[in-house]
């Protein structure tokens, strides 16, 4: 199911652009004309020009990272976190929270290893939360960055689809004298506009929605990892800290259903 979301992606943006397509040919349109190469090079070369103006590469770098990894799992997902956790209690409870630390490499989720070497550094809760907390809020900030290039791609395209419409139309007053070929040059020009405005809604504003709602969830997760942790490092039951971490089951939800949604 983690995975089916990355299908009805493809499928809704197939959908889309077949509803654009269909209008056009329903209304005595060619669907030739969308084939201009100078058309998808004003809007997706001028965008990309414009992010590279806007952003460092380290922030572009980590958006395509961010998308490509819309459908990986890495981290351990907050049904197994609980588990996890009441797993972590009882080897805690019948051989020391030390014996926890075995399985810190093989965890393969950095955020969770580095709360589980923390808990066993003998620190302060208080510290242990505030590194946790400073290393969430990183984390956060890095996953709204990714989500704020997407969104500004999706301001981008549309106004350099209308660029794009202005050159077809100088190139078409150019010729302005041949009114045979005045009408279709007028439509070819503004093809560019349609790729800005669908590249806009189609593509960048519901990849940037996705990776809004997929750092709500890590926020979610991340913040079950340090109540686990400070669970464990106050020698809770396995009862107990099942009854603490349920909660956030019944909060990732919704969350969830809207993802595969």
């Amino acid at each position: 199911m983690r995975h089916s979301g990355g299908f009805l992606s493809f499928i809704g943006l197939a959908l889309g652009a077949m509803v654009v397509g269909w209008a056009h040919v329903s209304m005595g349109g060619d669907l030739r004309v969308f084939v201009q190469p100078e058309a998808l090079v004003v809007v997706f070369g001028g965008t990309a020009a414009a992010l590279l103006v806007s952003y460092p590469a380290s922030a572009l770098r980590s958006a395509v990272t961010g998308v490509l990894e819309l459908n990986v799992r890495h981290a351990v997902s907050l049904e197994a976190l609980v588990p996890a956790f009441i797993g972590y209690a009882r080897t805690a409870r019948r051989h020391g929270l030390v014996a926890v630390e075995r399985d810190i490499d093989r965890l393969g989720d950095g955020f969770l290893a580095r709360a589980l070497s923390l808990s066993v550094t003998g620190l302060p809760a208080q510290v242990v939360r505030e590194a946790l907390d400073i290393d969430a809020r990183v984390l956060a900030e890095r996953e709204e960055e990714r989500a704020q290039v997407l969104e500004a791609a999706a301001g981008y395209a549309p106004t350099l689809g209308i660029v794009g419409a202005v050159l077809g139309l100088m190139r078409v007053m150019q010729h302005f004298s041949n009114s045979a070929g005045l009408g279709s040059g007028i439509a070819a020009a503004f093809v560019a506009t349609v790729f800005g405005v669908g590249a806009a809604n189609l593509v960048f504003l519901p990849l940037a929605t996705r990776l809004r709602a997929r750092a709500r969830q890590e926020a979610l997760r991340r913040e079950l990892v340090i109540d686990g942790v400070l669970a464990l490092r106050d020698g809770a039951s396995p009862g107990v800290l099942e009854e603490r971490l349920a909660g956030y089951l019944n909060l990732s939800r919704p969350a969830q259903m809207a993802e595969v949604a």
